[in-house]
């Protein structure tokens, strides 16, 4: 669609509707709210959650990594009550109905907070309970991804993907693998994905971000993802690209998260273009917004200021977004005409 010359990039951009399908249990707790939790319980924060806020990190090395982890296991030791839980579903889903997602799949691991909550399955019933109380109190869709941990054997990603086939179609519409990615045997976790694969649910495994275009095919070979988390590291190779236009297997790129973690020195750098070029979906998503300080249309915003991209590519990847997401279709199509609407006006918003 054209726009009128001098009405491009000056929409506000948390006006223009879309889906969040790369976000983080705990890393999309509002940092006030860590801070909160924290006081709360006496709970000591590195000055990097708190006083020097947002850290400053780098996963170039494993160390860099266990500094990023430590500050996560950090984040998910104020989770104490169920109200804890419930109110940082309901600030998550809040803070994204302001950026404009009408349609929010929240990525979370049952066994991270299992020793705390009573086991797996009744932290998942929590966190499932609270995602549709904090769906109709925020005016938002909103799914549940259960991931497994990399880090961990194999097996318990078994476990996982088990226990995410006992909720689809009751809050849980996908299953994913997350953490360092140089960590762990790809291969083996095949058994968990084809578990899921038989539940119908949707495959979202983390690749192509610390490991390069090679792990991206690892995962296509042997996860049989439909989406696939960060995924950037595809642009090093012409035949992966292919690869993942003809498998038609959507990349949920996370460009401020891609900077902070020293996977692309500067904004510029991220790859948005190449793989749209090649015909690959895109999905902006904010990965971990307490530990990154961005969140859903921040993403938009730097691809707008860093790379130049105009209203009508932003208006794309919406489309994207919403597209390969799994919302419901009427969902979908309203989703599809606010952005029709959004590009037919002006305005002054960021």
């Amino acid at each position: 669609m054209s726009v009128a010359p001098g009405l491009d990039q000056r929409r506000s951009l948390s006006g223009l509707p879309k889906a969040h399908l790369h976000l983080h249990f705990t890393g999309s707790m509002r940092h006030s709210t860590l801070l909160e939790l924290a006081e709360r319980d006496g709970i000591r924060l590195p000055a990097s959650l708190s006083e020097d806020w947002p850290p400053q990190l780098s996963t170039a090395d494993e160390k860099g990594w266990f500094r990023f982890q430590r500050l996560y296991d950090v984040a998910r030791s104020v989770l104490r009550t169920e109200g804890d839980v419930r109110r940082l579903i309901f600030e998550a889903a809040q803070d994204d109905a302001a950026d404009g997602s009408a349609w929010t799949e929240i990525q979370v691991d049952p066994s991270g907070y299992a020793a705390r909550f009573g086991g797996i399955t009744a932290f998942t019933d929590l966190v499932i309970d609270a995602v549709r109380d904090a769906s109709e109190r925020a005016g938002i869709g909103m799914g549940v991804v259960v991931a497994a941990n990399r880090t961990r054997h194999p097996m318990d990603a078994r476990t996982l993907a088990r226990l995410a086939a006992q909720y689809a179609g009751r809050g849980v519409i996908g299953f994913g693998l997350s953490n360092d990615e140089r960590r762990g045997d790809t291969t083996a976790f095949g058994p968990a994905f084809a578990i899921a694969e038989r539940a119908g649910l949707a495959l979202v495994p983390h690749g192509g971000e610390l490991r390069g275009a090679a792990h991206v095919t690892q995962c296509l070979d042997h996860l049989h993802p439909d989406r696939l988390g960060h995924g950037v590291r595809a642009s090093e190779s012409a035949a992966v690209l292919d690869r993942l236009a003809s498998d038609g297997v959507a990349l949920e790129v996370c460009p401020t998260s891609n900077v902070s973690l020293g996977v692309y020195s500067t904004l510029e750098e991220v790859p948005v273009r190449t793989l749209t070029a090649a015909g690959i979906d895109v999905a902006l998503g904010a990965d971990d917004p307490l530990l990154f300080g961005s969140r859903l249309a921040g993403q938009y915003a730097v691809l707008r200021a860093a790379q130049d991209f105009t209203d009508a590519e932003l208006a794309e990847l919406a489309r994207m977004s919403i597209r390969r997401s799994y919302a419901p279709s009427d969902t979908v199509s309203a989703t599809l005409t606010g952005i029709e609407a959004w590009l037919s006006t002006s305005g002054e918003g960021s």
